[in-house]
């Protein structure tokens, strides 16, 4: 796992990963199922995650392991964590298990406050590794892995890892610190957990702050009922089109229309898996999404 996209780099904002990242929620849904998603609806809690320099370094270290392992319901999962000097914040061996090794950046001898966040991701790694869920691109699946720790109740961490300020200058994983924030609040309106309150960071706070407003506008885009005016305009504008054209959408928007059967349609992502949904354009309808079982108030 990288430490800051390396440590002397700016650290990098904003939504650059966005579409990976909602194909990598898409995917947890479609691998784990709804109820399987569902079951992770409470998150590692602070006091598991705590590592203080009273503890003894190598017990204290294995207890957060465990404590991480038992969140992401791998109870047959053993961490053996190590220490020594490397660039990375951590890196695991992914092998057939149930044992897996984890080496730590030797500063978190010293600098215990984060280790927590820097175990959630690698463990999260073998999470997926078992769920034999995967993307092609190296850098597409750590993204993968952060926002299923994210979604999954442990990535949290790795947002309240992020500091930014005179004297710090720390960012741990590979999401922007905004696309954590809008991972947890896409989990938290699914969960009704809220996280705000465990967040140490006022950095971390302000980034989870943007990536809610990101994750609600998800929910305010058409043909949901709860879209705005001027996106409402512009939807009878593209609809006018499709019906005129029999399929197309414009640039920017998340919906597409074509002519099936005789009748016009609207594809739209649901907002809260990802799945594609596709319904008649009729006006006042409920949507169900098949993935994760969410009904949405639609106007098409």
């Amino acid at each position: 796992m990288t430490e800051n996209g390396g440590r002397r780099s700016p650290i990098e904002h904003g939504f650059p990963h966005l579409e990976t990242v909602r194909a990598s929620i898409t995917a947890l849904f479609r691998r784990l199922s709804a109820d399987g998603i569902r079951a992770y609806a409470d998150s590692l809690t602070p006091a598991d995650a705590t590592f203080t320099t009273d503890d003894d370094l190598h017990l204290g270290a294995q207890r957060v392991a465990s404590a991480i392992v038992r969140a992401l319901r791998l109870p047959d999962a053993r961490m053996v964590v190590s220490f020594r000097p490397m660039e990375e914040a951590a890196t695991v061996e992914l092998a057939a298990g149930p044992e897996y090794f984890i080496e730590a950046n030797d500063r978190f001898r010293v600098h215990r406050r984060d280790l927590a966040a820097a175990l959630a991701h690698e463990v999260t790694h073998v999470l997926l590794h078992r769920l034999g869920l995967s993307f092609p691109a190296t850098a597409e699946n750590e993204i993968l892995t952060d926002t299923a720790a994210a979604y999954l109740g442990v990535g949290w961490l790795l947002l309240d890892a992020y500091r930014e300020d005179a004297l710090t200058h720390q960012k741990l994983g590979y999401l922007t610190p905004e696309e954590f924030g809008y991972v947890l609040a896409r989990r938290s309106r699914l969960t009704g957990e809220d996280l705000s309150a465990w967040f140490t960071s006022p950095q971390a706070y302000e980034a989870y702050a943007r990536g809610r407003a990101m994750a609600e506008r998800d929910l305010r885009r058409p043909p949901l009922t709860a879209a705005g005016p001027v996106a409402r305009l512009r939807y009878a504008k593209d609809r006018r089109a499709g019906a005129a054209s029999g399929q197309g959408a414009a640039y920017g928007t998340a919906y597409r229309f074509e002519r099936r059967d005789g009748g016009l349609r609207v594809s739209f992502p649901c907002p809260v898996c990802g799945q594609g949904l596709r319904v008649p354009v009729r006006g006042r309808l409920r949507a169900r999404c098949g993935l994760c079982h969410t009904v949405l108030d639609c106007d098409t």
